[in-house]
C-alpha cells in the first residue's frame, strides 16, 4: 500500500487547498476542509485516469492501493484549529512567538529540522493531554 502525503493549507480566500508532490497536478480546493478533501479525492482519481490515458499503464498508486495522509502546513493548522493561539503555542514549545506567527501567516517557512522539533513538542503536548480525564 502506498501513502500519498497531502498538505492542507489555508487559501487566500479563507478556504482550504490541498496538494501533494506525489501525484503531479493533484490539487484540491474547498471553502471547508471537508470540501477540499472531497475535491482532492476526485482530482486524484482524475489524475490516475489521465496517467493511464497518456501512458497506457495503470498508476502504481492504483496497482498497489493507496491511502492519503493529510498534513497541515502551519497556516492550515492554525486555520483548522483557531482556538490554538500561535503565540501561546510557541511559548509552550519553546519557540520564538514572532517566528511562529510568521510561519502561521506564510511570511517564513520552517526547515525540515525545525518542523521535526515542533512536531515532537506538539506530540508531547498531545500525549500529556491524552492523560486528562474529566
Amino acid at each position: 500500500m502506498k501513502t500519498i502525503a497531502a498538505i492542507i493549507e489555508k487559501a487566500e480566500d479563507g478556504g482550504y487547498s490541498i496538494y501533494t508532490k506525489d501525484v503531479k497536478g493533484a490539487v484540491g480546493y474547498g471553502l471547508s476542509e471537508s470540501e477540499a478533501k472531497n475535491d482532492f479525492a476526485e482530482i486524484l482519481e482524475e489524475q490516475f485516469e489521465f496517467f493511464q490515458e497518456q501512458t497506457g499503464e495503470i498508476s502504481p498508486f492504483v496497482k498497489e492501493g493507496y491511502t492519503v495522509e493529510y498534513r497541515y502546513d502551519f497556516s492550515g493548522f492554525f486555520h483548522a484549529f483557531p482556538f490554538i493561539d500561535a503565540t501561546k503555542f510557541a511559548r509552550a514549545i519553546g519557540l520564538n512567538p514572532s517566528l511562529m506567527r510568521k510561519y502561521k501567516n506564510g511570511l517564513a517557512f520552517a526547515s525540515e529540522k525545525q518542523k521535526a522539533l515542533i512536531q515532537d513538542k506538539f506530540n508531547e503536548i498531545v500525549s500529556n493531554m491524552a492523560t486528562v480525564q474529566f
